[in-house]
């Protein structure tokens, strides 16, 4: 049931993707703001229990909401699965802005490839309804750090008028393995780690989403400078890395079984830990080793060279590259598809 409730809400999902801020994300604005107004002392323990107080009544409650609708009847627990899903998926409008940067690319269309490409980021930056600085002051939701210090502080105000064709086809796939780990993979991971343990998948999904806005919201009341482990959100940034430990490790491992399997290990243990953000690096490592393209390295920022580590082993990026990721992206997710389908079918033959 889990699978079938997946596969429907991944078709509604690119047949028509939401808008970044409405429905379930304009909701959680207004709900994670609520606790952070009224809490936010700027100290580590209040921020600890206000995390629990928004994340634990949503979670439950939709525990108890599918448990009560399967009661009912499982066809309205699948709906409640399908609609929660809907809502937490978000890389529909993603894959479409990356598919018309790649014809933008291929008709040698610059300035319009440029254009998409701040669509695309500013996509991401908006999801939760809020400016695109707040990704800048996180390199783990930024596909775009820099090395050595301020560099957070330094892609606050990025410009992406230098870039040719082959540093926007960089960026690019960059930006899109970013999105494609929160707004899909990470959402499925959790979905089905919740519908494995009888706790509803709507729950785990719901649960991933509200945990990544508490993070993105809270941290953006500290600057780059003052944002520590002691801080308001500390614990929130805390919780949000362990949740995506497992859904980055299992994206990786499927680009090692759907791409180059060699590559992709030799780029994750080698080069991963050069990011600034290691578990991102992990991403974009893996990702470069398995579609065969070069990420990273060095792209022109106000008339200076914004210093990135080289990722992948593969030729450089270009037009048939964005192709290429797109095509593993595609594999991957098929895969994860056939492997919940195996896991589905060994548990009716159980």
């Amino acid at each position: 049931m889990s699978l079938f409730a997946l596969i429907v809400a991944l078709l509604l999902e690119q047949l028509k993707p939401l808008c970044s801020n409405q429905y379930l994300y304009g909701w959680l604005s207004g709900y994670v703001e609520y606790f952070q107004h009224h809490f936010n002392s700027g100290e580590y323990t209040h921020g600890k229990i206000a995390w629990w107080l928004a994340v634990l009544p949503i979670t439950v409650g939709s525990v108890l909401v599918f448990w009560g609708l399967y009661y009912l009847h499982p066809i309205l627990a699948w709906v409640f699965n399908v609609i929660a899903l809907y809502l937490c998926l978000g890389f529909g409008q993603f894959s479409h802005c990356f598919t018309d940067i790649q014809l933008a690319l291929s008709r040698s269309k610059i300035d319009e490839a440029r254009e998409l490409l701040s669509t695309l980021r500013g996509r991401a930056s908006n999801r939760y309804g809020k400016n695109e600085t707040r990704h800048a002051r996180s390199p783990h939701l930024n596909p775009l750090p820099q090395a050595g210090e301020g560099a957070n502080e330094s892609l606050r105000e990025f410009s992406f008028d230098e870039l040719n064709a082959e540093e926007i086809a960089r960026v690019t796939i960059e930006a899109s393995l970013v999105a494609l780990l929160h707004h899909l993979f990470g959402v499925i991971v959790w979905f089905v780690l919740f519908s494995l343990l009888g706790l509803g998948g709507a729950a785990g999904a719901l649960f991933y989403c509200l945990c990544r806005a508490l993070r993105t919201h809270w941290q953006d009341e500290f600057s780059a400078q003052e944002s520590g482990d002691a801080q308001f959100d500390g614990f929130a940034r805390k919780m949000s890395a362990r949740l995506e430990w497992l859904p980055i490790r299992m994206t990786a491992a499927t680009f090692a079984v759907v791409g180059n399997f060699e590559d992709t290990v030799y780029c994750w243990r080698s080069q991963a830990a050069s990011w600034p953000d290691s578990e991102t690096g992990i991403l974009l490592a893996s990702a470069a080793g398995a579609s065969g393209v070069r990420l990273g390295l060095p792209i022109p920022q106000d008339g200076t060279q914004l210093n990135r580590p080289e990722l992948g082993v593969g030729n450089k990026s270009n037009a048939a590259a964005l192709h290429s990721a797109i095509r593993l992206v595609w594999r991957s997710l098929l895969f994860m598809l056939v492997t919940l389908f195996m896991l589905t079918l060994a548990g009716l033959l159980r």
